[in-house]
């Protein structure tokens, strides 16, 4: 009941769009975008940086956020003057990471495209990050993500659940992605997944995992997580789901208590006194672009990796894309 209201808005906004009544613009550069479902996180960062990693050596490639949790509007391009308030923190992990590629902020995607096809040194690519709803541009290749243990099959329309639009809609979508699956995975419940999904005969459906990093890093640093076997450690997290992470360093036996904040979370300045009287911190990429200009304490962050099955066959049909959008 309660969701009624919420669906019959976006299930009138999609019909408008689908009968042209509300335009989508079009862009003559490759244009892919990666989105989800569900409110909250489905593995987009991971999903993003793979990508980057697939074409940047060939390629001039942007990332196109809006920026959420930002304090600033309009299109910002990251420099060396950008921070996480500025632009956002996953808009700063991406350009604290990849030194040769282009990361803007507008949440006008529109916009933002005009702006980054029009600098001196464009584009040949743009990712746009979280933008399966954002009907305003029409991408050319659409990636749908999809959590391994919250399929959007089995989630309701918010608020009776978590879906910012009803699974119907998914048939937009060109690739769909299962993430953060079990590393034994096998053909069965793929199958399963398939039919739960009920993938389309235009859609490529792909499993992907989440692999930890065995280094983690600080401003300077590099250290082997085998080295924190033996101390305790305070891991803070400010993501959408820390159940991954602290599964991970579960079952590998690590020895630390757990801090944790929403997702996005605007540190406070009782936040990172609380955070300091910790003598040694681990926290995700995301957050550590927010942190370690304010934490005195010893502060590392734990990278994760996108690993996708049948990598070989995604990756070409990526670039297959690529080459013919800019032949």
């Amino acid at each position: 009941m309660f969701s009624i209201p919420f669906s019959l808005v976006t299930e009138i906004r999609n019909f408008l769009y689908n009968i042209g009544i509300l335009k989508s613009s079009e862009f003559n550069i490759p244009i892919i975008s990666i989105g989800n479902l569900v409110l909250g996180g489905s593995g987009k960062t991971p999903t993003i940086e793979y990508l980057v990693r697939l074409l940047a050596y060939n390629y001039k490639v942007a990332v196109l956020s809006r920026g959420y949790g930002r304090k600033s509007t309009g299109f910002i391009l990251a420099d060396t003057n950008s921070d996480a308030s500025l632009i956002g923190d996953e808009p700063m992990q991406y350009f604290r990471k990849f030194k040769n590629i282009i990361v803007s902020v507008d949440s006008n995607r529109v916009r933002g495209i005009n702006k980054l096809i029009n600098l001196n040194l464009k584009p040949e690519v743009v990712l746009l990050d979280d933008a399966f709803q954002h009907r305003k541009v029409k991408p050319g290749i659409s990636i749908l993500l999809t959590d391994f243990n919250n399929l959007y099959s089995e989630d309701n329309i918010f608020p009776l659940g978590n879906l910012r639009e009803s699974i119907g809609n998914a048939s937009r979508a060109d690739i769909i992605i299962v993430t953060k699956c079990d590393k034994n995975i096998n053909k069965d419940q793929k199958r399963h997944i398939i039919q739960k999904l009920n993938i389309g005969d235009n859609q490529k459906i792909y499993f992907s995992s989440i692999k930890y990093s065995k280094m983690v890093y600080d401003k300077e640093n590099s250290k082997s997580i085998i080295e924190f076997k033996n101390v305790k450690f305070t891991l803070v997290t400010g993501i959408a789901d820390s159940t991954y992470l602290i599964n991970y360093l579960n079952d590998n036996e690590y020895n630390f208590n757990h801090i944790s904040f929403k997702d996005h979370h605007d540190f406070s300045n009782s936040d990172i006194i609380k955070i300091n009287k910790n003598d040694l911190i681990i926290t995700t990429e995301k957050d550590y672009v927010k942190l370690f200009t304010k934490i005195t304490s010893v502060l590392y962050y734990l990278p994760i990796e996108f690993v996708i099955d049948n990598e070989v066959d995604f990756n070409k049909q990526i670039l297959d894309y690529i080459q013919i959008g800019n032949s």
